[in-house]
């Protein structure tokens, strides 16, 4: 099989890390038979410096015309100071805007050798695995007006605005991930204050009748916040609108001791999909080898397995990265007694070599949805 990839570096790390995903993925390629051709563009502070905004007319159309789109991370220092609607992040929001893609999945399990890295006690971080639905092209992020009035600019507007459609659609998505999962499903919203929340719990409460094997609950944000961090291992599927589940996605990676290890598939009603690592650009370490790789690496894992519907080779990844934790092997970021702390480039040639070799076998894989 042979599949085209648009693969967006970005920003700081973005560019180590990017490119240690596109090794793995050769070396899979190679292993099971098929031809990854990869095509690089620039997309935020990048491209800002080459091209003078955050997201080139080049870059989107390079996107559309490949099967699915890597992206390492975008934003710095660098580019603080330009006006909001000129900086790196606008890049992002305009992809997944023009793109399409609304559902932005969070898979956040607890791997056992990095237990001890978690900041919550390990009979709370352990035993976790939930993903969380995120809708990603409404409320907050997208609504208008957003601006500020008066003489002096002293008054703000933000607008948190939903159609039913756009809810429907992701409430939808997170019942299907529920069915094939735990058959469990939190949703999560602010029903006692907003009303685009109460219409948000209607619409669950509607679609539950189509998927009588799921349990569903609705839990307020301010509670679900409390409950990650007590209770995490309750959740299996928790879906929520833009702004709760970046904060509450956030927020969970923390079980798992550091952000370089969670990726996100973000996807369009047509299965088409861009793959990022939950963490940012990392400015500080950038160009130091010190950039944990591994959350970029499992995010090219879930393209194989959503986009291209390569379940062995995206699984055989993800056996590569778990057993070069289990050998004891980590990045700086991640806390680990009795391990071997090695760089970025010596991450990737750890994984690139099991991935190649097929000496990823293990029983005790944690499995992505």
């Amino acid at each position: 099989m042979k599949k085209k990839i648009a693969v967006l570096p970005g920003d700081g790390i973005g560019r180590e890390i990017a490119s240690g995903a596109a090794a793995v993925l050769q070396a899979a390629g190679k292993r099971f038979g098929h031809e990854f051709e990869i095509e690089y563009a620039d997309i935020g502070g990048a491209a800002i410096d080459a091209h003078n905004t955050p997201l080139p007319e080049s870059t989107l159309g390079l996107a559309r015309n490949s099967d699915a789109v890597l992206l390492g991370a975008v934003g710095g220092p660098k580019w603080d100071n330009l006006p909001s609607a000129e900086r790196p992040e606008r890049g992002l929001l305009a992809i997944r805007k023009e793109l399409g893609l609304f559902a932005n999945l969070r898979p956040i399990p607890s791997f056992q050798k990095l237990v001890q890295s978690s900041p919550l006690k390990p009979e709370i971080a352990e035993n976790v695995n939930m993903l969380i639905v995120r809708e990603l092209t409404g409320g907050l992020y997208f609504g208008k007006p957003s601006e500020r009035r008066g003489e002096n600019n002293e008054v703000v507007v933000d607008t948190l605005q939903y159609t039913r459609a756009e809810i429907e659609r992701i409430v939808v998505k997170a019942f299907e991930f529920a069915a094939g999962r735990g058959g469990k499903l939190t949703s999560v919203d602010k029903a006692n204050v907003l009303e685009s929340s109460r219409m948000w719990r209607e619409i669950v409460n509607e679609k539950a009748s189509d998927y009588p094997s799921v349990t569903v609950d609705h839990m307020y944000v301010d509670a679900a916040a409390m409950k990650l961090i007590s209770s995490p291992g309750q959740f299996d599927v928790i879906v929520t609108e833009n702004l709760f589940g970046d904060i509450l996605s956030d927020e969970a990676s923390m079980i798992t001791g550091s952000l370089g290890m969670l990726p996100s598939a973000s996807l369009s009603e047509s299965g088409f999909g861009l793959y990022e690592p939950v963490h940012g650009s990392a400015p500080d370490i950038a160009g130091q080898n010190k950039a944990n790789p591994l959350a970029m690496i499992l995010s090219a894992a879930l393209m194989l397995k959503y986009s291209f519907n390569m379940r062995e080779e995206g699984e055989a990844i993800e056996r590569a990265v778990q057993s070069v934790l289990n050998d004891g092997y980590c990045t700086p970021d991640l806390q680990m007694e009795g391990s071997t702390v090695v760089g970025t480039d010596k991450m990737i040639e750890l994984v690139t070599q099991r991935v190649a070799n097929g000496s990823d076998v293990l029983t005790d894989t944690i499995v992505y949805m």
